[in-house]
């Protein structure tokens, strides 16, 4: 069977006139690093679940996406982080939302999935079950980034939230013309045909209240089924939870026969877009094909599969 792993760092207004060539390597070489690290799993046989928590979890160690050590502040000036992770096997899922201090919020998602007997832990219940598994947990300095903390303290007296960097577009918005989502995730097709789709994010700058967004919700930000697709979305949570864009991603090609692009447009370039929702995603399907679709003006986005094609890009 092919073997495909896709992975995205985000989506937004992503142009060459907002990327020097700096940023550009420095893109390049994070999103290399993570397919390498989840390819090499699928390539010595492993399983897709793995690959993802592979991919991810460099992602995550990579302070320039919004995730794990990258990840934004809240209004606290916390960082809460989300991640999911599902198996297309069997529809097993594991997720977490707002936890603190955990290096590798995708592990997390594992565990919950794998040892746990639930599907979503959120806050200190999570962090709890983190301590038990052993998890590895760094400090408050170790999440510290300073273009984050200056995004923050631009708008932390305000009612204003940010995706990452956000631009004049959505409303009650900080104006950045700079703006990205930076969730991360991945999906991947092993050599048994298996699928998984996983997840993770900062979520939003200067966000109250414990928000929570569309990426550890099983359905809406990340879902994988072998007999449709895996999926991972990046973008407006809040639409994206609306929209249970995902799962919606998988009942078009499970119930109209559409294949994975016609799906994956109808839902990002056609439904999002009359709702008023930015942002993108990645899917597989169980025939190792892939599919990049997406609303905003560009994607950090690459792919790798067993027929000697890959691809890193980033713009639309």
């Amino acid at each position: 069977m092919p073997i495909t792993l896709a992975i995205h760092g985000g989506a937004g207004n992503i142009t060459p006139a907002m990327m020097n060539k700096q940023q550009e390597a420095e893109y390049d070489a994070g999103l290399k690093a993570a397919l390498d690290a989840g390819y090499d799993v699928l390539k010595g046989g492993g399983n897709a679940m793995d690959a993802v928590v592979a991919a991810i979890a460099v992602l995550e160690n990579n302070p320039i996406f919004n995730a794990g050590r990258g990840s934004v502040f809240t209004k606290k000036g916390l960082h809460e982080m989300d991640a999911a992770i599902m198996d297309g096997r069997n529809l097993a899922a594991g997720a977490v939302a707002g936890v603190r201090n955990i290096k590798n919020p995708i592990k997390l998602a594992k565990d919950v999935l794998e040892h746990s007997g639930h599907v979503l832990l959120s806050g200190s219940g999570a962090a709890e079950f983190a301590l038990s598994r052993g998890l590895e947990m760094a400090t408050d300095d170790y999440f510290f980034n300073k273009l984050r903390y200056d995004q923050w303290v631009k708008i932390r007296d305000s009612d204003f939230t940010q995706l990452d960097h956000e631009g004049d577009n959505l409303k009650g918005a900080a104006t950045n013309p700079d703006y990205k989502f930076g969730t991360v995730g991945a999906v991947a097709c092993d050599e048994q045909g298996n699928l998984a789709a996983g997840t993770s994010t900062g979520g939003m700058t200067n966000k109250r209240y414990g928000r929570v967004g569309d990426s550890p919700i099983v359905g809406a930000g990340t879902y994988a089924n072998n007999n449709t697709c895996a999926i991972s979305c990046t973008g407006h949570g809040e639409f994206f939870l609306r929209a249970v864009v995902a799962h919606d991603v998988a009942c078009l090609i499970e119930y109209k026969g559409l294949t994975l692009q016609q799906a994956c447009d109808t839902v990002i370039k056609d439904k999002l877009v009359k709702m008023g929702g930015e942002g993108g995603l990645i899917a597989v399907n169980a025939g190792g094909d892939h599919c990049f679709s997406f609303n905003s003006a560009g994607m950090y986005r690459a792919v790798r599969d067993s027929k000697g094609y890959e691809e890193i890009a980033y713009y639309g």
